[in-house]
């Protein structure tokens, strides 16, 4: 069954070629203490949020403006200024943290903006935890053998889970910082230990994967790729993604599996994450269909594969018969909607998959919007 929702107009301009326009970002200025010998950065959907990316460092003009010379091609962006981490993220007064900029592209242009303080100035601003008592960290520096590195991993179980003998479906999701508790998540936590607790639904295990920081974009993208918004500056990057594929596969999922008490079977082990995460969540069922019976592909970084995600779709659809739900949202940019539709028509075309598309006028690049989502998408996959 293929159900599509919602069909944006739009989604036939996908084909059109858009010629790519020169925009400066000029930052005109900083707070008083800000150091000369700070680099500064722009992290946001143009280069999949990385924090410290050195193709989109700010350069000093003859002025000493810092400016950053992008080539994009037409659309909406949602941008934030770092000094090369999210501990260093631009805020307002006293640390509270600011809304993502936006940035659209129509031509030419040249964007001047003030930073009013960097967040690290201030002392950490002190969340409580809000995970339930149902959610614990199973191991703060869990193996991953495919990439030779260790990571947190959190498990959420059931209320029942120690009164009973069931077995339980498992969702695997990763940003796992973001999916249980505000106190570690970077812009507000999904909030699924609080909807599961509350649901009257059947119940599943949750595991949440940290990312990595420095490495996500890596891990969660299967292809080498190329962060193309500085023109003459294209380095080539490590795609990592089949690696962390394996190694939710062959690593965490016999752990998981040995370890409490799972439905191992394809029907109940499903993957979720946005952006990046949804990017990876579909890449993970085509690699292994024979694994996953479900994916949320919310919001998906589609972009920064070019055309190898559909070309994958293309040859490895075929052997993909599990339950899709794909997101996303008309305030993401424009890209967002036709790059999720063009994977959906090419999924349809090749798999025998039960899929739906959910697109939303308000939707927005956060974890609000796919906190939103997420009870949707869970009665969706559980019926």
């Amino acid at each position: 069954m293929y159900k599509l929702k919602f069909f944006i107009v739009f989604f036939f301009k996908a084909s059109i070629f858009y010629a790519q326009q020169s925009v400066s970002i000029k930052i005109i200025g900083l707070p008083k203490y800000h150091s000369e010998s700070n680099d500064i950065y722009a992290a946001g959907s143009f280069n999949g949020w990385n924090p410290q990316n050195a193709q989109y460092k700010f350069q000093q003009d003859d002025q000493g403006n810092y400016v950053l010379n992008l080539q994009l091609n037409p659309g909406s962006y949602e941008y934030k200024i770092t000094r090369g981490g999210w501990d260093k993220v631009e805020c307002k007064a006293q640390g509270v943290g600011v809304a993502n900029r936006v940035l659209k592209v129509e031509g030419p242009a040249t964007i001047e903006i003030n930073v009013e303080e960097w967040q690290d100035h201030f002392p950490p601003l002190k969340r409580a935890s809000t995970s339930s008592k149902n959610v614990r960290i199973m191991d703060t520096a869990f193996r991953m053998p495919q990439l030779n590195r260790k990571r947190r991993v959190w498990i959420y179980l059931p209320e029942d889970y120690a009164t009973s003998r069931k077995r339980y479906p498992v969702l695997y999701m990763h940003d796992g910082q973001n999916i249980f508790d505000d106190a570690s998540s970077y812009s507000g936590e999904w909030g699924v230990d609080e909807f599961l607790d509350s649901t009257k639904m059947k119940k599943c295990i949750v595991v949440g994967i940290d990312n990595s920081g420095d490495k996500r974009l890596n891990e969660y993208c299967p292809y080498d790729f190329s962060l193309t918004g500085i023109a003459a500056n294209s380095k080539t990057n490590k795609g990592e993604g089949g690696l962390y594929a394996d190694f939710l596969v062959k690593t965490l999922k016999p752990y998981i599996d040995k370890r409490y008490r799972t439905a191992k079977d394809k029907k109940n082990t499903f993957v979720a994450g946005s952006s990046m995460g949804g990017l990876i969540s579909l890449y993970a069922v085509l690699k292994y269909p024979t694994v996953f019976g479900g994916a949320a592909v919310f919001s998906p970084a589609f972009w920064i594969s070019g055309s190898k995600i559909y070309q994958d779709i293309r040859k490895k659809g075929k052997s993909v018969r599990s339950k899709i739900y794909f997101f996303g949202g008309k305030l993401e940019g424009e890209s967002m909607i036709p790059d999720m539709l063009k994977a959906f028509q090419g999924m349809a075309a090749v798999s025998k998959s039960t899929m739906t598309t959910v697109i939303r006028d308000e939707g927005l690049h956060n974890e609000a919007t796919w906190r939103k989502e997420f009870p949707l998408f869970y009665e969706w996959l559980m019926k």
